[in-house]
C-alpha cells in the first residue's frame, strides 16, 4: 500500500517514518539472464543452472546488484511523492547482502524513511532498507539509499 505525499513540506512531516512492506515479486531465472545480458556477468553460478545446481548454494542465485536494482521499483509501490519536479537517485550509504536469492525466490522490501534534510531547490532523503526472502533467515540486502526530489 502506497503512501502519498504532495510536495516537499508534506515529505518532511513523514521523516522517521515506517513506509511499510513492498508486494512479492518473483526472481526468476529468466530475470537472472536478462540482467546477465545488460551487465556482461555471465559467472555460471548466475546462468548455469545445471553446475550451479551441484554449487554452494544448491541452485542459481540472483546478482547482488540485481537485488539491489530491485530497490527502486519495490520503494515506488510505498511511497509516491507528487507535487515536485524532479526525482533522482543520489547514492547509496551502505549496502550489505546477507543472503544469496535462488532463482525461483521471491522478495519484497520493508522500508523506514529515515531522514529528510534540506538540500538546495529540494530535500534529501535517506531510506533504510531491507530486501527480505520469502521463508529466507536471512535479508537478501540491507541498505541506505539516497534519493534527491526537486520543488
Amino acid at each position: 500500500m502506497s503512501i502519498t505525499v504532495n510536495g516537499l513540506d508534506e515529505l518532511k512531516k513523514l521523516a522517521g517514518s515506517d513506509l511499510g512492506t513492498s508486494e512479492w515479486i518473483e526472481i526468476t531465472q529468466e530475470r537472472i539472464n536478462t540482467f546477465a545480458d545488460a551487465t556482461g556477468d555471465h559467472q555460471w553460478i548466475h546462468v548455469d543452472p545445471e553446475k550451479a545446481a551441484e554449487g554452494p548454494f544448491g541452485a542459481p542465485i540472483a546478482h547482488g546488484y540485481l537485488t539491489l536494482s530491485l530497490f527502486i521499483p519495490l520503494f515506488t509501490e510505498l511511497l509516491d511523492v507528487e507535487g515536485v519536479s524532479t526525482k533522482v537517485n543520489y547514492g547509496l550509504n551502505k549496502v550489505r547482502f546477507p543472503s544469496p536469492v535462488k532463482a525461483g525466490s521471491r522478495i519484497r522490501l520493508v522500508a523506514k524513511l529515515a531522514s529528510v534534510e534540506d538540500v538546495p531547490g529540494g530535500v534529501q532523503i535517506a531510506v533504510d532498507g531491507t530486501i527480505e526472502i520469502d521463508g529466507g533467515q536471512k535479508p537478501a540486502a540491507v541498505l541506505q539509499s539516497l534519493s534527491r526530489f526537486y520543488a
